[in-house]
């Protein structure tokens, strides 16, 4: 499996691999929901913590392990979504570090670069790609199933958040052999949007 960085594209989205000029369009789009980073994400990219949150994810793009894409829809940053804890090894990765702005929820945007980063994926020779959700967060969750991934379990006290609050986080999954299913069903709902 080799992720390489790639702008990917469709009629609803945008990604680009993150960049200096995101910075500031992406913590315009995160301070959008200040009340959401305390409570539903391990890291913060909201307020004073947004500088900390993007040198991390920054340092991970560098090294290797972590691939994120600021989230642009009719030419402005809506958010991020992330390959992270690439193995090319083992052929695995997460997509994780997702974050819409609140007027980009709930439509075609997640979908459609959820599409798009498995695709990528997928062609890059991953035989899994794992979600991790917060136990806390019933719409991400039902986000993922919606997108077709088989909920795997939970990894009980898993993480210490930003804030301190010991989480646990639902795994899901999805496997090379499934994608061309799963691929059919996502396609067909991201036509009910057209």
């Amino acid at each position: 499996m080799k992720l390489e960085p790639a702008v990917l594209e469709n009629t609803f989205v945008r990604l680009e691999p993150f960049e200096d000029r995101h910075r500031e369009p992406l913590r315009l789009a995160c301070d959008a929901d200040p009340e959401l980073w305390p409570t539903l994400y391990s890291i913060s990219f909201g307020g004073d913590q947004f500088d900390g949150s993007w040198a991390r994810l920054r340092g991970f793009q560098a090294a290797g392990t972590w691939l994120p894409f600021a989230v642009i829809r009719d030419g402005e940053v809506v958010g991020v979504s992330a390959f992270i804890d690439i193995n090319p090894n083992s052929r695995t990765v997460e997509i994780g570090c997702t974050y819409y702005r609140p007027d980009a929820r709930g439509g075609a945007i997640n979908p459609a670069a959820k599409r798009l980063l498995l695709e990528h994926a997928f062609a890059a020779g991953a035989n899994r790609v794992a979600f991790q959700v917060d136990q806390l967060n019933l719409r991400s969750q039902a986000a993922v199933t919606r997108l077709g991934a088989l909920r795997e379990g939970v990894m009980r006290d898993d993480k210490i958040t930003w804030t301190g609050r010991v989480r646990s986080s639902v795994i899901f999954s999805i496997l090379a052999e499934e994608w061309p299913a799963v691929r059919a069903k996502l396609d067909q709902r991201l036509a009910a949007f057209r």
